[in-house]
């Protein structure tokens, strides 16, 4: 098995492992546990804010430990934090795993992605992160097709699931190198000055987009089960048309990896603001179900496109360092506790606005819009470089 295909197969693996608490766990919750959107969207902000802690701290973690014994170490207490909580699949116990799993989460990506990236010239970078970001998005739809039957089955299932895909990974993880090896900064494929000053520009306004994507993204994960129920589907069917965001995600990660026609250039990111908007209305105003998954497919390609645009341009300028991961995963991650902390926001405006609907759709509206904002800024100053 060659290295490439062993970390593409981690990659996989451990994706179908974090969607089941990442996604999956607030359909358990409101079917097994009776979850109010209020407490779903309270268990994402959990999780988001010990994401982002996890995210930030990776680089340090991975320069002291080393990046295979840090991402080992993570997976093997993953894998104990699924034991424990499908053996008490409680209130109290989800929420305590949700606080370790967001940091475990929030440390094993930007290091897997370094491995990803590492020795790869900018062109053959590009194909690294298509291959890298199909590898994990495929296993998403998949994770929460299977997730619906197994929670519909047993309290303990997805868990002991993660259990059974953590033993897994340990198995890959012990045969990567102990560092990823870095191309050198003076390798003449590395880009010149100005270039790497369009591409950091590029970066920023991607990650002002990607946060306000993963804002609104976690915001629907936590909402949709409720969405789905109101449209008469039970837990079995909701997760699975949940997927379909996630399909339209893959799709966007495999056009962009043959299409290179977007690399440096702003009007994709300018698309992607526009399918964002109009699919985060679609799925939360959509009084029937081909306008909610309308909805999703417009939403999946804008989150798609913003991802890879993101990843592949920090990749690049910070040449695949754990570092650049841990600012493109620290943003996903400020976009879980974001988005639903917005959330809980217009779900307490209920009163003065008439619904939840509503108050959702104002502050999560007023959220995308800053950033937004910031982001139509930082193309601007690209036209200048």
């Amino acid at each position: 098995m060659s290295r490439t295909f062993r970390i593409l197969t981690l990659t996989f693996l451990e994706s179908f492992a974090t969607i089941l608490y990442e996604k999956a766990a607030y359909f358990y919750c409101h079917q097994r546990l009776g979850f109010s959107n209020a407490a779903n969207l309270a268990l994402a902000l959990v999780f988001g804010l010990l994401y982002v802690a996890g995210a930030m701290s990776s680089h340090r973690v991975s320069r002291r430990l080393g990046e295979r014994r840090a991402l080992l170490l993570t997976v093997v207490v993953q894998l104990a934090t699924f034991a424990a909580v499908g053996t008490w699949p409680v209130t109290g116990v989800l929420f305590g795993g949700a606080v370790v799993m967001g940091m475990l989460f929030g440390l094993k990506w930007p290091v897997i992605e370094s491995y990803v990236s590492a020795g790869h010239t900018p062109a053959a970078a590009a194909g690294a992160v298509g291959r890298f970001s199909l590898s994990w998005a495929s296993a998403v739809p998949i994770s929460l097709a299977v997730a619906g039957p197994l929670i519909d089955w047993q309290p303990w299932a997805i868990f002991y699931l993660g259990v059974a895909l953590s033993v897994l990974s340990v198995g890959l993880i012990a045969s990567l190198p102990a560092r990823p090896a870095h191309l050198p900064h003076d390798h003449p494929d590395r880009p010149d000055a100005a270039r790497l000053r369009r591409l950091a520009l590029l970066t920023r306004a991607a990650r002002w987009q990607m946060l306000a994507n993963y804002s609104s993204m976690w915001m629907l994960a936590a909402l949709l089960p409720d969405i789905f129920d109101r449209l008469g589907f039970g837990v079995e069917t909701s997760a699975a048309l949940s997927g379909v965001l996630d399909v339209a995600r893959v799709a966007a990660f495999a056009v962009l990896g043959f299409w290179t026609a977007w690399h440096g250039r702003r009007s994709g990111l300018v698309r992607s603001m526009a399918f964002l908007a109009a699919g985060f209305v679609l799925v939360l105003s959509g009084g029937n179900v081909l306008v909610v998954v309308a909805g999703e497919l417009l939403f999946g390609w804008a989150v798609g496109e913003v991802y890879y645009a993101a990843l592949y341009y920090a990749m690049v300028v910070q040449n695949a360092s754990v570092e650049a991961g841990g600012g493109h995963e620290g943003l996903i991650g400020l976009g879980f506790a974001l988005g639903p902390a917005a959330g809980l926001v217009g779900v307490a405006a209920e009163p003065l606005l008439g619904g939840e609907l509503a108050g959702v759709l104002l502050v999560g509206g007023m959220l995308v819009l800053l950033c937004f904002t910031q982001a139509a800024r930082a193309l601007a100053a690209v036209g200048k470089v």
